[in-house]
């Protein structure tokens, strides 16, 4: 089967039902070592695995998906934390901000190049924007073209694609907009479209995924059936080419220097990863640096906890259609409640649901103690321990499914067959990795 069909196959689930996570990116490629590892530890899975019959049940493959998607996002996690080598987990430093609204920063180095990181000031004069087409407002009525089949092209990224629908004898405007709106959505070339509603009329909405302005151009996009293959009007009826913002850089002074960038996330240095919120107040600047130890740590083990939590969140909330969710639960739990005793004095409480509350006032003062009180020990044990559930059930989320056994293998004559685990176990690890 086309790989890119698979691709899209899971990226539909993926949009439509899993959590998203901000977590991805550099944890999510990885080398051919590792995904050996992955195929190996499927195989292995698998050779023992009974036979089961398959499950078409659509729940179920939400909550597959959802399974996967979620230990994937607590994995990221904790690498970004330094939890993927001993020796650095927990040990990532954090960037702050002194103006949050403005800008947010991420520390994106490693611990050897903290002690270099400079201290940066801010002051942002206009965000990046991105393009947007707005079309003309029309009534919904007999729509005022001939019936016939449109076409139109779109030219984006250097491409050029040819967009066709049919306008049949009893169409209105509106089933035509509500019909070019599902056409672009559905083609994902990077434009979002959408019908805007008032006063009695319609009109569609054309809003480009990327910002900025592309290198030698003053758009982003362009619509146009000039030349297209089949009939033209189209564009003109619906105003599909009129530009009502243009594409701009973002405009920003970093340590003095007048700089522009096409996003509103960029890196400075290799070190900070800084995203733009808002423009600064008339000459005022946002300082930028990195927190101390003590707070670095703290916000590691929140953002731990936190990730933590969300997983357990997201694996109850199936406790009514998928019962085996339950049990996962309970693992998790069970998996915290090992170290209950030495999180009750760093200010971490284990709740009756397995997830965990954070004193936050007594975890900030264990942190900078020297009593003993504080045992990093413990949650590098708790993170390794996190990082082999969460390859467990990235490997076969089907485990924690409800399904009907039908025979075992022989255990004389076995083949491995890695993705019969279930439709999804193998969940098209090309598409991440």
């Amino acid at each position: 089967m086309n790989t890119a069909i698979l691709t899209n196959v899971y990226n539909h689930y993926l949009t439509s039902y899993a959590p998203k996570s901000n977590n991805t990116g550099r944890y999510d490629t990885h080398k051919k070592s590792e995904l050996r590892n992955v195929y190996d530890s499927i195989v292995k899975l698998n050779k023992e695995s009974p036979w089961y019959l398959d499950t078409k049940s659509r729940e179920t493959q939400i909550f597959a998906i959802g399974l996967k998607e979620g230990a994937r996002a607590l994995h990221n996690t904790i690498a970004s934390i330094g939890g993927l080598e001993d020796s650095q987990s927990l040990e990532q430093k954090t960037a702050f901000s002194s103006d949050e609204e403005v800008v947010t920063a991420t520390f994106t180095g490693d611990a050897g190049s903290s002690a270099l990181s400079p201290t940066l000031t801010l002051t942002v004069n206009r965000l990046a924007t991105s393009q947007e087409n707005m079309g003309a407002y029309l009534t919904d009525e007999r729509v005022g073209l001939e019936p016939d089949t449109y076409s139109f092209d779109v030219s984006i990224n250097d491409l050029n694609y040819e967009f066709q629908f049919n306008i049949n004898e009893d169409d209105t405007n509106k089933d035509v907009q509500e019909r070019l709106v599902r056409l672009i959505n559905n083609s994902n070339l990077g434009i979002q479209a959408r019908l805007d509603e008032g006063d009695s009329r319609s009109s569609i909405r054309l809003t480009s995924t990327a910002t900025g302005l592309p290198e030698g151009k003053q758009e982003i996009f362009r619509i146009s059936d000039d030349r297209t293959s089949k009939t033209a009007g189209a564009v003109d009826y619906f105003g599909l080419s009129y530009i009502s913002r243009q594409p701009a850089n973002a405009s920003f002074i970093l340590n003095g220097e007048e700089r522009t960038a096409s996003s509103n996330t960029f890196t400075v240095g290799k070190m900070f990863e800084l995203e733009l919120k808002s423009v600064s107040e008339p000459d005022t600047s946002v300082s930028i640096g990195l927190k101390t130890d003590v707070e670095s740590l703290t916000d590691n083990i929140n953002t731990l906890i936190g990730s933590y939590n969300s997983f357990i969140s997201a694996a109850a909330s199936y406790r009514q259609s998928q019962h085996l969710s339950g049990r996962l639960v309970s693992e998790m739990g069970r998996l915290a409640l090992h170290y209950g005793a030495d999180f009750e004095q760093m200010g971490l409480h284990l709740q009756s649901d397995s997830t965990i509350s954070i004193d936050e006032e007594r975890l900030s003062e264990t942190a900078s103690s020297t009593d003993g009180s504080f045992s990093h020990e413990t949650l590098k044990n708790f993170t390794n321990a996190l990082l082999q559930k969460t390859s467990q059930v990235s490997i076969n989320p089907m485990n924690y499914v409800d399904r009907v056994m039908v025979a075992y293998k022989n255990p004389n004559r076995n083949f491995a067959s890695p993705y019969i685990t279930s439709a999804y176990s193998g969940m098209m690890f090309n598409g991440y990795c």
